[in-house]
């Protein structure tokens, strides 16, 4: 399994992006996607995820901001990502679990300006 993450870039505090997913395969086959994030100096830590059946979590920090969904059609998992904050910036993997295997997509870097 194949994951392309694109989508990040800079923007205002205040402001929104939509950053993409992209599988090799079918994301109805992935028991888990989700999305992390690691900010400069910082551990990598859980962001959102979605299970198979349309359930989805979210960190508490980005509750009710933040919002991921799927375009089974396209193989493609979104994470919208209203309302940014400064501490929002850092660089923004996909992940996904199949059949007990984990994959990571490259990251996109998410910049918010104060």
């Amino acid at each position: 399994v194949q994951l392309q993450a694109s989508g990040g870039g800079l923007v205002e505090a205040g402001g929104s992006l939509r950053l993409s997913c992209a599988a090799s395969t079918s994301v109805l086959s992935m028991t888990l996607i989700g999305w992390y994030r690691q900010a400069p100096g910082k551990q990598r830590e859980w962001v959102a995820s979605m299970v198979s059946g349309g359930s989805t979590n979210y960190s508490d920090s980005v509750k009710g901001r933040f919002t991921i969904s799927s375009d089974n059609a396209k193989n493609t998992v979104y994470l919208q990502m209203n309302s940014l904050k400064p501490e929002d910036t850092a660089t923004y993997y996909c992940r996904a679990n199949r059949r007990g295997y984990n994959y990571w997509g490259r990251g996109t870097l998410v910049t918010v300006s104060s």
